[in-house]
């Protein structure tokens, strides 16, 4: 039967009614429309070229996160700029979780503190927990007459003004500074020799045309080792990795006890991400850290597996690492260029 056109008046102004009642109640666009987190594809950006370490980190992580999220979870790499210009794509993405970033202390503290061109800096970002933590040792080139840190600080001081050479994976690296800093408390000399990537400068190294590095363990290492192309000389630390326990520690040696570093990948989003997403992608992350599998992949890369940490601990290691390497740097002197 026809509506007459003064009750559809009548309903109109009903339906308007009710759209004013919810937009004061929920807000515009309210929650009852608003679809919840995640409604769509999410992207985990990873700073490097494919095949490197946190791309392999990434992998292990992007189809049980998207189990836990309920959506599918892509890796996408971007390189360039020292991992910063993934970061600052970040940045320039809308803050609503659909982009996470595989961030470490190299993009988000170090690569400000190198490069005049990156403007951005660590508190530019949310932490939502550490995913591993990848214990730092010191390799060296086959035919380096040592067997210890303390031995390498000894033939260093023998060369006398010539020192050593190191590589490292560019100025302004965790492994530069970490190295400086080594120089700078056993007084030895050292001349740096940047590579853009770990890759050539193990090579090189298993050429004997640099001496030493401080990189972060990678299980190819004692494959190298045993090949004779590469020597494992000590783990950052006061004791031995379990990852490879064959290996003393730096701090089992006199020259070098307190000399306690790792490197981490966590993951990240842009600092105006609504508490309810960071919180969201927290649990989720939680559940795929304590995933068997997961642990087994993320341990045959030569990574160990990091406790979750709610999000303000997150936050605190943030923090922490921040005014570390910045003191670092600036004890070297570090300048941007």
């Amino acid at each position: 039967m026809p509506i007459s056109l003064h009750a559809a008046r009548r309903r109109a102004l009903a339906l308007a009614a009710l759209a004013s009642t919810l937009t004061l109640t929920f807000g515009v666009g309210s929650a009852l429309a608003a679809d919840p987190y995640p409604s769509r594809l999410v992207t985990l950006l990873v700073p490097y070229p494919a095949g490197g370490l946190s791309d392999a980190i990434a992998r292990a992580l992007n189809v049980p996160l998207g189990r836990a999220l309920g959506q599918q979870v892509i890796v996408d790499n971007l390189g360039g700029v020292s991992g910063a210009l993934a970061a600052q794509k970040v940045l320039n993405a809308p803050a609503d979780g659909y982009l996470v970033f595989l961030g470490s202390p190299n993009e988000l503290i170090l690569a400000p503190l190198a490069n005049l061109a990156v403007k951005l800096k660590a508190e530019d970002f949310r932490m939502i927990s550490q995913v591993t933590v990848n214990p730092l040792m010191l390799v060296a080139r086959p035919g380096l007459p040592v067997q210890s840190t303390d031995e390498l600080v000894a033939y260093a001081k023998a060369q006398g003004s010539k020192g050593l050479s190191y590589g490292s994976v560019g100025v302004g690296s965790m492994y530069h500074l970490l190295t400086e800093s080594m120089a700078q408390q056993t007084n030895i000399q050292v001349t740096h020799v940047p590579y853009k990537g770990m890759a050539p400068l193990v090579q090189d190294m298993g050429g004997n045309n640099v001496d030493f590095a401080i990189l972060p363990y990678a299980t190819s290492f004692r494959g190298l080792q045993d090949q004779g192309r590469l020597k494992m000389v000590g783990w950052l630390g006061g004791t031995r990795s379990k990852l490879d326990p064959a290996i003393p520690a730096m701090g089992e040696g006199q020259n070098l006890k307190s000399f306690n570093h790792a490197t981490w990948a966590g993951l990240m989003v842009s600092k105006g991400t609504p508490e309810e997403i960071v919180l969201r992608l927290n649990k989720a992350l939680t559940e795929v850290l304590q995933d068997p599998e997961v642990r087994k992949q993320l341990s045959a890369i030569g990574s160990e597996v990091a406790r979750p940490q709610s999000l303000d601990e997150a936050d605190k290691l943030l923090k922490e690492d921040s005014v570390k390497f910045r003191a670092m740097a600036k004890s070297i002197n570090l300048q941007p260029q």
